[in-house]
This record gives structure tokens, C-alpha cells and sequence, in this order.
């Protein structure tokens, strides 16, 4: 029994003593892989930091600015800090960095390209005691930038010795989309801001840049874009409708929605030209408004919004009285651009409508037959009274209850697919969809009417004051 007793006890030993050794292995293991690397310059956290051998230059960069970040949004109280502190911190260039080796070696890294091109000799292991410096990352002074027919065009801190290839590169390269890419136009302004030399070449040249440089690489818009124009309503196949920029015709349009179905009511289909106030202003103006600013800025919207009203009033010759009226027809107007155009005929391919061109962005509907007519006002039962071919104004108005006691005699006949107002007569053709409007009479009160008189008499008075005068003038 003491033989088994001193066993386990010596079994116990050895796996303590194991134990210990393999924790004391692995210290000594992370002690020696640990090193001392330093960042200076413009970055938002610097100081001497440990580091690992198995790190990069970018992954220790990354890990050290996530602390600084995130040890400084503890701070942030409301969500306008919290965005400030992250434009703050993020003021530093991943270009033109400084990596000082203790055996005085000095290495220029660019770890915005290596983010691009994976080529790691901008991102090399650390050793101890590196130092690594960011430049200062002054973009109003030291810069170059890029735009035309590239993926990713941009304003990038400029690095000693930059060429042509190396901003397209920063630019994530040539935009495939635009063809027969071949030149770059490079616009360099004198140091006093006077000048403008303008340079063209190749973009197989890889000429030098300088400081402030503007490179536009060269190529004509592609056309080639998502265009479609939008049909809803009574269509077989309601939906997105693929057309070209300026030459689809409204026919071939609704021959890809295959066509109308039997309850379409051709006489108040409309086609709007744009689905929203952005596409309006774009189309309107030649403008591109973003989309984070619209929703951002309702007082910036309702300015853009009111510039048509405005230009429009601008040199108008209106009174007080004839503003609101303007106001509600020039709404009108902007919304229901391009709409005044007539369905019923487009079987026809020789008809206007049938060759009626559709923009990208146009949005076409085509509403259910009312089979109705709406009758109200000074009626007794106001309401929807069911269409009946050929009948006129006063079928209808009999259908809904007869004319009130106090209906005035300009009846109005409001068309639905245009909402002309006609004034009633028998020879009016009533289609689906209009509406019967019966206004009521002015009730006057006797004090209205003696108010009024007074104001007759009063005019007369006048008049007859006048001719006394020149009578008694004339003799």
C-alpha cells in the first residue's frame, strides 16, 4: 500500500513539474518573439509599443490605431463627437512612411498601395527597436490627384518620385467600362497659381509628377449604362422596361410589357418624365445631387426644389391675386412634364404616340377603367354612378338623387384624362373616368344685399354729383 502511495505521489510530481516547465517555455517564448517598435509623425497614437516578430508593418499600424480609436470613443457623449473624433484620427497619410531599422537602414513604405497590390515589400516584418514615421499629411499643398476613366478617382498625398503609373495605380487602375483609354492630360499650375501648363501623353509614358499635379485620363463617356424606363397598371407584364438613352419609341415600349389588358383605360394613362425630385434636377439642370445631402438637408432640398418656381416668377408681371393660381399650374407643370400625350392611338406605328420617344428614368402608367362617373356637389346622393355608353350629364346627375334646392346652373363636366373643365351641355361626350361637378349657389344675407345696395347707391350718388358739376359748369 506505501509502494502505490509513493507512486501517484511521484506521478503527481512529474505532471506538476511538467506543468510548470511548459508554462515557463511558453513565457520564455513569447519574451523572446516580443519586440519595441516605435511610432512618430502625424499619427493619431505615438509613443514606443510592443510588438511581435510575426507582425507586419500594416497589421501593427491597424492594431495600434483600433486602441486609439477606440480608447478616444469612450469619450464621445453624442453622435456628432463620436463622427468628429473619427475624422480626426483618421488625418494621416498611409504614404511616403518612414520605416528607421536600429542598423540604419532606411526604408520608404506605401502601405496605400500595398492595400491595393498585396506587394509586400511596402509591408515587411518589424524588428526590434524599428521606428516608424508618418509624414505630415498636408492635402491642401502636397498632393496629386486623378479623374476621368478610372475605377476609384481620388486626391492622394504625393511621394518623391511618383509617376503616371503610380497614381493610376492608387486609382485602382483603367476602368474597363471606357474603351480606347490611351492619353492623360496632366494640368500643372505655376507655384504662384498664374499659370497652367497643360501636358498630353501616353498613358504607356511614365513621366514623372510633381507636386500639385491634376491627371485626367482620357476617354469619351460611355453610353453603355443601366437604362430603363418603368411601366405600371394594366400591362400584361408590368415592371422594368430595358431601353437605349435617346431612341426607344413608346410602341416598342409596351410591346415588351405585352401590351394592355382589357380593363386599361387608355384615355388617363400618363407617362411622367422621371420618378423623383433628384432625376427632375439631373434631367432639369445637368446636376448630380447626393443622395446623403437630400436626406440630410430638407432646407437644401426645398431651396433646389423652389429655384424652378423662382426663375419662373422672376420676371413675371403677376399681381397678389393671380400668384396662387400660377403657383398651382407651375407645380403642375413640373410633375406632369411630358404626360400630355394621347394612348388611345398607339396600335397605330405611324401614329405620333406610338413613335414618342421614352428616357431613361420616365415612368409610365396606365390606370384600371373607372367604368364610372363621379357626380358631386349639389347632388343628393354625391358618389361613383356607373358609366353607361352614350348617355349624357343629366342621366347622371338623375342616377345620383337629382340637383339640390340650392345647385347653381354652371353645371362642369371635369374630363379624368385631361380634367378640363367643360361646361355642361348635351352635346358633351361623357367618357369613363370624368367626373360632374354642381356648384352651389351664392346664399346671400340681408346684410350682404344692403351692404351691397349701399355700395350701388353710393356709385350712382358719385355719378350723378359729376353731371350736376359740369352742367352747372357748362352755363
Amino acid at each position: 500500500m506505501k509502494k502505490i502511495i509513493l507512486i501517484l505521489l511521484s506521478l503527481n510530481i512529474l505532471i506538476v513539474y511538467s506543468q510548470t516547465t511548459d508554462r515557463n517555455q511558453n513565457t520564455a517564448f513569447v519574451v523572446a518573439n516580443t519586440i519595441s517598435v516605435t511610432i512618430g509623425g502625424q499619427f493619431p497614437l505615438t509613443g514606443t509599443f510592443p510588438a511581435s516578430v510575426t507582425e507586419r508593418v500594416d497589421q501593427f499600424v491597424t492594431r495600434i490605431y483600433s486602441q486609439a480609436l477606440e480608447r478616444s470613443l469612450r469619450t464621445a457623449t453624442d453622435q456628432v463627437m463620436l463622427e468628429k473624433i473619427k475624422q480626426e484620427l483618421s488625418d494621416f497619410s498611409l504614404r511616403g512612411i518612414l520605416l528607421k531599422r536600429s542598423s540604419g537602414e532606411e526604408i520608404i513604405l506605401d502601405l496605400a498601395k500595398f492595400r491595393i497590390d498585396g506587394d509586400f515589400r511596402n509591408n515587411p516584418y518589424l524588428k526590434n527597436d524599428d521606428v516608424i514615421i508618418f509624414p505630415p499629411n498636408d492635402m491642401d499643398r502636397n498632393f496629386i490627384s486623378i479623374t476621368g476613366a478610372v475605377n476609384s478617382p481620388g486626391k492622394f498625398l504625393f511621394v518623391e518620385g511618383d509617376k503616371l503609373k503610380d497614381v493610376i495605380e492608387l486609382a485602382r487602375g483603367i476602368n474597363q467600362a471606357y474603351e480606347n483609354v490611351n492619353k492623360a492630360k496632366i494640368y500643372r499650375l505655376s507655384y504662384d497659381g498664374i499659370n497652367h501648363d497643360v501636358i498630353e501623353v501616353d498613358i504607356k509614358n511614365d513621366i514623372l509628377l510633381k507636386r500639385g499635379d491634376q491627371v485626367v485620363i482620357l476617354a469619351d463617356e460611355t453610353q453603355r449604362k443601366e437604362f430603363f424606363a418603368l411601366v405600371l397598371g394594366e400591362v400584361i407584364q408590368p415592371g422594368y422596361v430595358p431601353v437605349t438613352r435617346n431612341s426607344t419609341k413608346l410602341g416598342e415600349v409596351i410591346k415588351q410589357v405585352k401590351g394592355f389588358t382589357d380593363n386599361a383605360s387608355l384615355i388617363r394613362a400618363r407617362l411622367f418624365r422621371g420618378n423623383s425630385v433628384t432625376a427632375l434636377l439631373e434631367k432639369q439642370y445637368g446636376i448630380k445631387i447626393d443622395e446623403k445631402l437630400l436626406n440630410n438637408d430638407r432646407e437644401l432640398i426645398d431651396r433646389i426644389v423652389n429655384y424652378e418656381q423662382a426663375m419662373m416668377f422672376r420676371m413675371s408681371n403677376l399681381v397678389e391675386e393671380d400668384q396662387y393660381y400660377f403657383q398651382a399650374e407651375n407645380q403642375y407643370r413640373v410633375l406632369n412634364e411630358g404626360s400630355a400625350i394621347d394612348f388611345t392611338k398607339i396600335s397605330d406605328e405611324n401614329s405620333e404616340i406610338y413613335n414618342f420617344i421614352v428616357y431613361p428614368g420616365d415612368v409610365i402608367i396606365i390606370p384600371p377603367k373607372r367604368n364610372t362617373i363621379y357626380v358631386f356637389g349639389q347632388v343628393s346622393n354625391p358618389g361613383h354612378v356607373k358609366f353607361v355608353e352614350g348617355k349624357d350629364f343629366l342621366y347622371y346627375i338623375e342616377q345620383a338623387g337629382g340637383l339640390g334646392e340650392y345647385a347653381e346652373d354652371e353645371i362642369m363636366i371635369i374630363k379624368g384624362s385631361s380634367r378640363n373643365w367643360i361646361p355642361a351641355e348635351r352635346n358633351v361626350q361623357i367618357e369613363e373616368g370624368d367626373y360632374i361637378f354642381i356648384p352651389k349657389k351664392r346664399i346671400q344675407s340681408f346684410r350682404s344685399f344692403v351692404m351691397e345696395l349701399s355700395g350701388y347707391f353710393s356709385i350712382v350718388g358719385s355719378i350723378a354729383t359729376i353731371l350736376l358739376l359740369i352742367v352747372q359748369l357748362g352755363k
